[in-house]
């Protein structure tokens, strides 16, 4: 059975490279362009593609910029693939190449749909204080993660438990479901589907730079949940000012503290332990943060060189 594999990060790589492990036949690799990143917009290429180069050279690799163009979709057609597996590919796949490949496609999303429908499915589950989470094998269709439900498997999210910590258990947690479905399709098995339940529909929109901003004026378990949910990437943020200057500053993991109370944005506690604000309600201790123009470090690394009149 001949699969053409499409993804992007390293949670898609992952799963591509457990198929190659497990003896599955990979026609194609199909990933988005490299992208520029950082100040000197150098080229980055995905982590898929990075894994495919180096362990898998000989299968051919696209990056087209919109796979679903009548310029690209004779490329794929060329492959009689049987099968369309797709994760996190960062792009809708269209109609036209949904239905090119005998047995359909097949997708990974890392959320027990059908909540969390969308682009940011762990991230948002844990800014929404959610306890469990899940990936869910499905069936594609035009519309955006709404195709009938093949497997799924459960993961509990833990209080500390950030957005990187989770998505590694939810890849984790999908490779054996996705072996079982691939392994049906090959003994000609069409595995059993159900339709997602159009009440339980919830979204999962891709996480905006603003959004991220802390605000001390909200609860601490809300900002809590926050810090965990774009922890490592994008980060959540405040401004701190630093000698009359203002800064940002990355708040990378925080505990909560019961007991805390006072003015809002208030630094109640400073020491190698954390750094202790005050919000809405309770308080939250910082455990590691980033200075913009400074590496990452925990407190106890960042406390002897807190600038004089640090205040947030």
């Amino acid at each position: 059975m001949k699969i053409i594999f499409f993804g992007t990060p390293p949670f898609a790589a992952t799963l591509l490279k457990t198929l190659l492990e497990n003896g599955k036949t990979i026609a194609a690799i199909v990933t988005k362009p490299d992208k520029p990143q950082g100040r000197s917009q150098k080229l980055l290429c995905p982590a898929v593609k990075e894994f495919a180069l180096k362990f898998a050279p000989e299968i051919p690799l696209f990056q087209p910029d919109v796979v679903s163009t009548a310029e690209f979709l004779p490329t794929l057609e060329a492959f009689k693939a049987d099968l369309f597996i797709v994760v996190a590919y960062g792009e809708i796949i269209k109609q036209s190449l949904l239905d090119m490949p005998l047995l359909g496609c097949i997708n990974v999303h890392a959320s027990l749909l059908p909540t969390y429908r969308g682009a940011a499915p762990i991230q948002r589950a844990i800014m929404n204080g959610e306890i469990e989470s899940g990936v869910t094998i499905m069936q594609m269709v035009r519309k955006m993660d709404a195709g009938d439900i093949i497997r799924v498997a459960k993961v509990q999210i833990s209080s500390e438990m950030t957005y990187g910590e989770l998505e590694e258990q939810l890849c984790e947690a999908s490779i054996e479901p996705l072996l079982k479905v691939v392994e049906e399709y090959e003994k000609g098995i069409i595995p059993d589907h159900n339709p997602q339940d159009l009440l339980q529909v919830t979204f999962a929109p891709k996480i905006e730079l603003e959004e991220c901003q802390i605000d001390w004026h909200k609860p601490a378990k809300e900002l809590h949940c926050l810090i965990r949910g774009v922890n490592p990437e994008p980060g959540a943020w405040c401004y701190v000012t630093v000698k009359g200057e203002k800064k940002r500053l990355r708040v990378m993991r925080t505990s909560l503290v019961e007991d805390a109370s006072g003015l809002a944005g208030t630094v109640l506690k400073c020491d190698k332990m954390g750094i202790v604000v005050a919000c809405e309600t309770q308080g939250l201790k910082i455990l590691e943060l980033q200075l913009e123009g400074k590496r990452r470090m925990t407190v106890a690394e960042f406390i002897p060189g807190i600038p004089e009149g640090l205040t947030f």
